[in-house]
């Protein structure tokens, strides 16, 4: 389930940056990218949730160490990538106030 949740977030953020560059408006595609991040996070912690539930301490400590650091790389390219349609309004927002 967290890889479906995990490729339906990286479309909507790819969909987000198009339609930024479009000049559509991008903000539901910007909130689906984040939200489906959160879902493929809580997916993630529920799989975990279940191998400690049936004492799979195996899959644990061969899983869990690098989808850690993977997520958290994840995470963060996932919410930079979903808000710098912002940042960058906010840019040339501010490039025509100084003009």
């Amino acid at each position: 389930m967290w890889i479906l949740l995990g490729v339906i977030a990286i479309v909507a953020t790819f969909i987000n940056l198009y339609m930024y560059k479009a000049g559509k408006d991008y903000k539901l595609a910007m909130a689906m990218g984040l939200s489906f991040t959160a879902l493929t996070l809580c997916a993630e912690y529920s799989l975990v949730s279940m191998w400690v539930e049936v004492e799979d301490w195996a899959a644990l400590m061969d899983v869990v160490p690098g989808m850690e650091r993977a997520l958290w790389f994840l995470t963060i390219v996932s919410i930079l990538l979903n808000i710098a349609p912002i940042l960058l309004e906010l840019k040339v927002r501010n490039k025509r106030n100084r003009s």
